[in-house]
């Protein structure tokens, strides 16, 4: 994937936090997606849409992209406006309460949103599994640290994080959460 191919789209109106086709430039660099246009993926805490674009161009397939804090009409018309309306399905939902079919999507990614709704155990065995087509993948980037933050005051992390340092987990914390492979 080349992210200079969406430069144009990279910008204050559409960034949320970091680079987020930059994430998904290197999940997908890592874990290529062999998709078939009919496939579905579900693009779970997409933001403003712009990890929605750079999948569906990417991979051919249907993109539903789901946040609960930016309104589906309002990234209906930004995928209007950059011409994959008719491939990208906005939905405006809680991803603890999600409304798909069973079994619908053939691929899960959520680039830099997944910590905040899903660090509960049983999240995505209850919450998220269900949606999810037998042998789908799963591509999710979120911050974190290495090791488990111990040995030091806890202050020192939340004066370097800020109120959201409770979310900042290891990958051995998300793999015993979520199941499965976690890099």
């Amino acid at each position: 994937m080349d992210i200079g191919n969406y430069k144009a789209y990279i910008s204050a109106e559409t960034m949320m936090g970091p680079n987020s086709v930059r994430i998904l430039a290197e999940l997908f660099d890592k874990y290529p997606l062999h998709l078939a246009p009919d496939d579905r993926i579900l693009d779970l805490g997409c933001g403003k849409g712009l990890t929605s674009l750079v999948i569906a161009k990417e991979t051919g397939a249907r993109v539903f992209a789901n946040d609960l804090w930016i309104s589906a009409e309002e990234n209906g018309e930004r995928f209007v406006k950059w011409g994959v309306g008719e491939q990208i399905t906005p939905v405006c939902e809680d991803a603890n309460n999600l409304h798909f079919e069973k079994k619908q999507f053939r691929a899960l990614i959520s680039i830099d949103s997944y910590h905040y709704f899903a660090g509960s155990k049983g999240f995505f065995q209850e919450k998220i599994l269900p949606f999810m087509k037998d042998g789908g993948e799963v591509l999710i980037g979120i911050p974190g640290l290495k090791d488990e933050y111990s040995g030091c005051a806890e202050e020192l992390l939340s004066d370097w994080l800020g109120d959201d340092s409770y979310m900042f987990k290891s990958p051995k914390f998300w793999k015993e959460l979520i199941g499965g492979l976690v890099l």
